[in-house]
């Protein structure tokens, strides 16, 4: 049923003919085949909803300034994890999406600033993760999992819309999209294990 609906989210999704299938294009980084994304843990039809709004850009600039809340809603949930867990591996994690997607938003800021400087830095946003007060160790690890793997589809997602579209107007966007796409599918990976694990 997970398998279903994840792959539901593909084929309504800007993704689907856009050269990122579910297995075995070169394009889509090694993306996971139906199996793989069955481990990724329920999906309801809100985060579906939301994964899709969020891939559909039609700019350089909608992806750039959908990308800062969406980042700095990741940030904010990964201190909570690095405070909440007992595992020094989930504590590091959180700290490296804290380093690495507070640099991004340092860097999306001053793109906008010098690109687009008559315009919003930030998009409307509506938040993908969950209220984890209250929550500490084993069930604070699974509930971050379970949203970090959604909400970091969702950045995929729209970062191959973006490259694929051929919307990106300068390099650096360009470089900095296909960075987001392929960390953060290999970081599925490695969160999908651990939820087995858990």
């Amino acid at each position: 049923m997970v398998a279903i609906a994840l792959t539901a989210v593909w084929w309504f999704s800007p993704m689907r003919g856009m050269g990122f299938g579910l297995v075995g294009n070169p394009m889509s980084a090694g993306v996971m085949d139906a199996d793989e994304l069955g481990r990724f843990g329920p999906t309801g039809r809100g985060m579906m909803n939301e994964m899709g709004t969020m891939a559909d850009i039609d700019s350089e600039y909608e992806y750039l300034s959908g990308m800062i809340p969406h980042h700095e809603e990741a940030v904010a949930k990964a201190r909570i994890l690095r405070e909440g867990t007992d595992r020094a591996e989930m504590r590091e994690f959180a700290q490296s999406i804290i380093d690495v997607q507070t640099r991004e938003i340092q860097q999306i800021e001053e793109w906008l600033a010098r690109w687009y400087p008559d315009q919003p830095a930030r998009a409307d946003y509506q938040p993908m993760m969950g209220d984890y007060s209250g929550m500490s160790g084993d069930e604070l690890d699974v509930a971050f999992l379970e949203d970090m793997i959604h909400h970091h589809m969702a950045a995929v997602m729209m970062s191959q819309q973006l490259l694929v579209s051929g919307l990106a107007e300068h390099d650096e966007v360009a470089g900095l999209a296909g960075d987001i796409r392929d960390a953060q599918l290999r970081e599925i990976r490695l969160m999908s294990d651990w939820l087995e694990d858990y």
